[in-house]
Order: structure tokens, then C-alpha cells, then sequence
């Protein structure tokens, strides 16, 4: 089969299509299009910190991750939940008007029960620093917590209404959600999101509190609401809320997105209850990949992942996607002689995505060539003219000598100890 006769050195996204075959867009479903705007939610420092293996950040550290979502073009973040006690109320109230005084286009949210006396905290933050605050107020809807709560659907409503009303009345727009949707019963939905809207709430979140749904029941749930909200004549918007048990919390956000939700919620890294919530840096990163991202510049990416690592106490694992200390490493003779040979050719674009289905550069990181037992003199050679270090024949023979000794990759100061033993 011939070629493709584009010359290295003249590529650019342009050419992608020809040099990349893309089975994802081909039969059954086609390309992922998102029809109308969308918004991206945090949930880092609200439901990411009730993880059970991470710190609370101090609140100097949540100003600093306040900012970061902020510079990458995140819509909007749960702040706390100010309810929850004197330290919890004097974050949220300080992130506020943080906002406030510093003139940042994200928008704060609170949660909280549909509890009047979770909501009323949410009021007070909002008037002390000046600012319109989303209430975010939650109840689970599903049978199996209501049997264990001794809950009936009545209740629910009464509790709901009663907490809606209560935030309306002091001027604060409202997103309803219900915790387990994915589990609820769909009569019992819309009894519930027609009494909700009835009452004045703006938004409704869907919610796959235990990580239960699959893509198609993220298609018929979000589907179902929209339908429902057409049906009230109301200006509703649709929020998406995924917990990640069965590894599908990232695919089912951006499903959400392209069958009707209007904003899809995540948290840095993913934590959160369990094995955590949808990652909303791998949410940002797909929609990027996938075209639908627009203007936001997600090379802030990777040093927020790492501030909410260091902020939470939580290592990022060394083979998590883009922004884990492997991602973009090799150390097989293979792969680095196409990064290499692609790299001679003067083309940065073509090196960045031979052996990567994710271009490094446009996530703030690059293509790193190792030294191990399955290298070759390639590797060797590049990892030392990276160094400013002149690969002789006898010194790369050498390293490669070292490194098939290994059992593992060697570390740079392994590699220099050769370099320094080596006769002048």
C-alpha cells in the first residue's frame, strides 16, 4: 500500500485525519458531536475530599485550586458544604469572595440536604460576600435508600419542596438532586421533578451515586428528563453527577453531554466516595481529543492534577492517564526508535503522536525515552544528547551493556554512574 507523501517537518492537525485511522467514528453511533454549549462542573473540594484516604486541604491551598479551575476554563465549583460546621462555613464563605474580590468567571455552588437548616448557611455565604450562590440540595430517590432510610415517596416530595421554596424564596437558584437516580424508578422521577420544578428549581441533577449505570442507561435516563422537562414548558437545565465502580464514570459524563445534559460535574484525579467520581481532568481531555472543548488551553492541566495530589495527600498512580509519571514514558527499543527517527525528521507534531494516542504537548507534558532491558542503542543515544552528553560508540555500548542487566528501567543517576565511569 503506498504512503502517505506529506513530507516531515510540514504537519499539523490538519493532517491527522490521513495519518490516523479513526475506527471510534466509523458504523453503529459515529463521531461524539455535541450539538450546543455545554458547562464543566468541580465537585474537588466538596464531594472529592469525602474520599476516606484524603486530607482536607487547607484553605490556602483551596484558593490556589479555586484559581487553577478557574484559569482553565472550568464553569463552575462546588465550594463546601457550609452547613457542616464552623470551619467548613468560614472555606466556602472565604472561597466566595475570593471570587468575588478577585473577579474570577467561575461561579460557586454549596450543597447540602433539602434541609432548611442545611440551605440556610448557603443564604448567609451568599449575602456576607456578595455574590449569587447555586444551591445544590440533595436527597436520594431510589427504593432500595428509601427502604433503608424508611423513606416514602411522599416524604421525599415534602421535604423537597419544602427545601426548594425555602431557597427561592431568599432569591438563590436552585439545582434539585437526586441522589441514586440511576436506580430510581421512573415514576417516582417525575413525580419528584415535576413537583420540583413546580416550585421553582432551575436544574436538575442526575445522579449515579454507586457507579451503577452503563452508557445506554446514561442514553434513557438523560433522554427521559428532557422529555419531561419539554413537557413542563419550564427552562430547566440538566446536570450529569457519575461515580466511577465500574470504570465507566468518564464515558458516561460525555455520553451524558451528547444525549441532553447541559453540564457533567467530576473531580481532579477522580477522587470521591469509594473509587471516586467521574475525573474531570480525563473528561476535559477526551472532549479536547474529541474537538469539543473550544478555547480553553489545558496545558494548566497537569500542575493542577499535581496541586490537588499535594493539596489531598493523594499520589497520582504512577500509570494514570496523561497526567501520571508513566504516560508518556518508554524505555522499549521500538517505540523510542519511532519517537527518534520521527524527531530526526525535524517534526515535533509527527513524534507526539506515532506512539501516543494522546499528543503530550497539548496537556502541558512531552514524550520522555528511558534506558532498560528491552532498549536499544537509540534509546541510549537520545537519553544522552538530551543530557548534552556526546554518546560515544564505547559509552553507548556500555549503558546498553548496563541496562540489560536490569531488571527495570534505570534510573538517570544508574545512567550517569556509567557515564562517570567511563574512560575519558
Amino acid at each position: 500500500m503506498a504512503q502517505d507523501s506529506t513530507r516531515a517537518g510540514e504537519l499539523d492537525d490538519s493532517d491527522i485525519g490521513r495519518l490516523v485511522y479513526d475506527w471510534n467514528s466509523k458504523k453503529y453511533r459515529g463521531r461524539v458531536v455535541l450539538n450546543r454549549s455545554f458547562e464543566l462542573h468541580d465537585e474537588t473540594l466538596r464531594d472529592g475530599i469525602q474520599n476516606p484516604s484524603v486530607v482536607d486541604p487547607d484553605i490556602e491551598d483551596k484558593l490556589e485550586i479555586l484559581h487553577m479551575l478557574n484559569d482553565i476554563g472550568v464553569d463552575t465549583v462546588d465550594v463546601g458544604l457550609p452547613g457542616a460546621g464552623e470551619r467548613a462555613f468560614g472555606d466556602v464563605l472565604r472561597l466566595c469572595r475570593e471570587i468575588v474580590d478577585q473577579k474570577l468567571a467561575i461561579r460557586p455552588t454549596c450543597a447540602g440536604r433539602t434541609l432548611v437548616g442545611d440551605i440556610q448557611p448557603m443564604v448567609e455565604v451568599s449575602q456576607r460576600a456578595g455574590i449569587e450562590v447555586e444551591v445544590m440540595t440533595f436527597i436520594g430517590s431510589s427504593p432500595i435508600r428509601g427502604l433503608a432510610e424508611d423513606w416514602s415517596v411522599e416524604l421525599i416530595r415534602k421535604h423537597s419542596v419544602e427545601a426548594i421554596a425555602f431557597a427561592v424564596k431568599e432569591g438563590l437558584p436552585v439545582n434539585y438532586v437526586t441522589e441514586d437516580t440511576t436506580r430510581s424508578r421512573p415514576d417516582v422521577l417525575w413525580e419528584l421533578f415535576r413537583a420540583v420544578i413546580d416550585h421553582g428549581a432551575a436544574r436538575l441533577t442526575l445522579c449515579d451515586t454507586v457507579g451503577h449505570v452503563t452508557p445506554d442507561g446514561v442514553k434513557n435516563l438523560v433522554q427521559f428528563t428532557r422529555n419531561l422537562i419539554d413537557a413542563s414548558g419550564e427552562p430547566v437545565g440538566i446536570d450529569w453527577h457519575g461515580h466511577n465502580d465500574r470504570g465507566l464514570a468518564v464515558v458516561n459524563s460525555i455520553w451524558a453531554l451528547e444525549f441532553g445534559a447541559d453540564r457533567t460535574h467530576g473531580t481532579i484525579l477522580g477522587i470521591g466516595e469509594r473509587v471516586g467520581n467521574a475525573s474531570l481532568d480525563q473528561i476535559m481531555v477526551n472532549l479536547k481529543l474529541l474537538g469539543e472543548l473550544g478555547e480553553r488551553n489545558l496545558e494548566k492541566l497537569a500542575p493542577l492534577c499535581s496541586k490537588v495530589a499535594e493539596a489531598t495527600q493523594f499520589p497520582i498512580p504512577i500509570n494514570y492517564p496523561v497526567f501520571g509519571e508513566d504516560a508518556f514514558r518508554t524505555g522499549t527499543g521500538v517505540h523510542a526508535a519511532a519517537i527518534i527517527k520521527a524527531l530526526e525528521k525535524g517534526d515535533a507534531f509527527l513524534a507526539d503522536r506515532v506512539y501516543s494516542g494522546v499528543p503530550a504537548g497539548e496537556f502541558g507534558r512531552e514524550q520522555e525515552i528511558c534506558i532498560g532491558p528491552m532498549s536499544g542503542l537509540s534509546n541510549v543515544r537520545y537519553w544522552c544528547r538530551k543530557r548534552d552528553i556526546e554518546p560515544t560508540d564505547t559509552l553507548a555500548k556500555a549503558i546498553l551493556t548496563e541496562a540489560k542487566r536490569s531488571k527495570r528501567l534505570m534510573t538517570d543517576e544508574e545512567v550517569l554512574a556509567v557515564v562517570n565511569a567511563a574512560p575519558e
